[in-house]
């Protein structure tokens, strides 16, 4: 009996050592503004965290904290990154407007298409001309949305039935945009979207199809109006932003994991997801019976020649910082061209 119990407590001991091993050296708190199910949180955060957690041998945990559920509002985001209230988030550049110049030159209208090839443009540009506006943070990635278009009550089938309409914005640029096509720009986070439809305070608003899902924006509007071309009528730019206190105290094999898991791949990861995420929102709206509206080339033109006074405004207003808007948005062109030829 006694030989049999020092068994079973040496297995014990062994088994309580061997959980102990495989225990977490550190836990990393990831905090967002969307739901779980959400395109971005089950896409691409899930997949990223899980990898990062296998490549450190069980020494990482990421732990996710959706829907804002650490505290705050999605604007509080990049500080909350930088403060250590979290340590890795993923937010919009345009819920801070104003703090990214050089990075707003991606939401300049029709710019770009396909959320994948354009965020490996993104990353590497922000490598090269913005690293400075995110000195306060590790950057995990960089990335961008698919081609932007509008969701309304009422049908939009051309320039003129935007006049008046309000329309929601998510971020600086934009809402400019909304401006120069006649609507009247609300800017909002996207968790704000369904119940300010719902409640008539917007009659459209500017998102991607991906987000559509986790919004159920098909139930509350009909409509949808998209453009020709591979351009979408706008995007906007996010960051997954991990605080450096966080990445600075891992040990040197720990901070190789975070570091393989940074840069371009991770930015194709979560354009990738975006793209994916267009399709489902699409098929929805499909299957809902809604009216998808495609602009023909020639209004789709009307549309881009009437936005294309954004391009000037935000040229001067970076121009009084000191910034060469017209040089960034040539290199920002040059490399969505290079990462869609591939």
């Amino acid at each position: 009996m006694k030989t049999s119990l020092k068994i079973v407590l040496a297995a014990a001991a062994f088994a309580g050592a061997a959980q102990l091993a495989h225990a977490a050296d550190v836990t990393l708190r990831f905090h967002q503004f969307l739901p779980p199910q959400a395109t971005i949180p089950s896409k691409a955060i899930v997949p990223w965290a899980q990898k990062v957690e296998k490549e450190s041998g069980g020494r990482i945990k990421v732990q996710n904290f959706p829907s804002m559920q650490l505290g705050g509002k999605p604007p509080e985001l990049f500080d909350q990154a930088k403060d250590g209230v979290a340590d890795i988030v993923w937010t919009v550049l345009g819920y801070t407007p104003g703090r990214f110049p050089k990075s707003e030159v991606f939401e300049l209208p029709f710019s770009s298409g396909l959320a994948e090839p354009a965020s490996r443009a993104f990353q590497e540009y922000v490598e090269k001309y913005a690293m400075d506006e995110f000195k306060d943070v590790k950057v995990i990635a960089v990335h961008v949305h698919g081609p932007g278009l509008i969701h309304s009550k009422d049908p939009v089938t051309r320039l003129e039935d935007l006049k008046g309409v309000k329309v929601r914005g998510g971020s600086r640029i934009t809402n400019i945009m909304l401006e120069h096509l006649g609507a009247v720009p609300v800017g909002l986070p996207v968790p704000a979207v369904g119940e300010s439809l719902s409640k008539g305070v917007i009659s459209a608003t500017t998102i991607p199809w991906e987000v559509v899902p986790a919004l159920k924006v098909q139930q509350i509007v009909k409509n949808h109006t998209g453009f020709a071309g591979a351009q979408g009528l706008y995007t906007q730019t996010f960051v997954v932003a991990m605080n450096k206190a966080a990445y600075d105290k891992l040990p040197a094999d720990l901070k190789k994991v975070i570091d393989a898991n940074s840069g371009a791949e991770t930015a194709a990861l979560f354009g990738r997801a975006m793209d994916e995420g267009d399709k489902v929102g699409l098929s929805l709206a499909q299957k809902a019976g809604n009216k998808v509206i495609m602009l023909d080339a020639v209004e789709t033109q009307t549309w881009r020649r009437t936005a294309s006074g954004v391009r000037g405004v935000w040229y001067k207003e970076v121009g009084s910082k000191g910034i060469d808007g017209p040089k960034l948005a040539a290199e920002a062109e040059a490399l969505i061209e290079k990462y869609s030829k591939k």
